[in-house]
């Protein structure tokens, strides 16, 4: 099991979304917490400006964008549809 935490930006970036996506993201986050859903949620390793990041899907349109702290601890950077890459 991987260990979640959450940069403030994510914190406040998920308090805007809707309560329905909300819930989505919820639900992805506790997949996202067994390695053996990764495939699933389509992590892959980010490049360019984010190239120390991953990133995995929550639906067709939102991502999160995470850190690996360690081997078992993955820090939540920011949850935002595809325009996540651009800032």
């Amino acid at each position: 099991m991987i260990v979640v935490s959450y940069k403030p930006t994510f914190i406040r970036q998920y308090n805007s979304l809707e309560n329905d996506l909300q819930e989505e993201v919820v639900l992805k986050i506790e997949l996202f917490k067994d390695k053996n859903n990764h495939k699933a949620l389509q992590v892959h390793k980010l490049h360019g400006r984010l190239k120390d990041c991953y990133s995995f899907s929550v639906n067709y349109k939102i991502r999160i964008v995470f850190n690996y702290a360690s081997k078992k601890e993955a820090v939540l950077l920011a949850v935002d549809d595809h325009d996540i890459y651009k800032n």
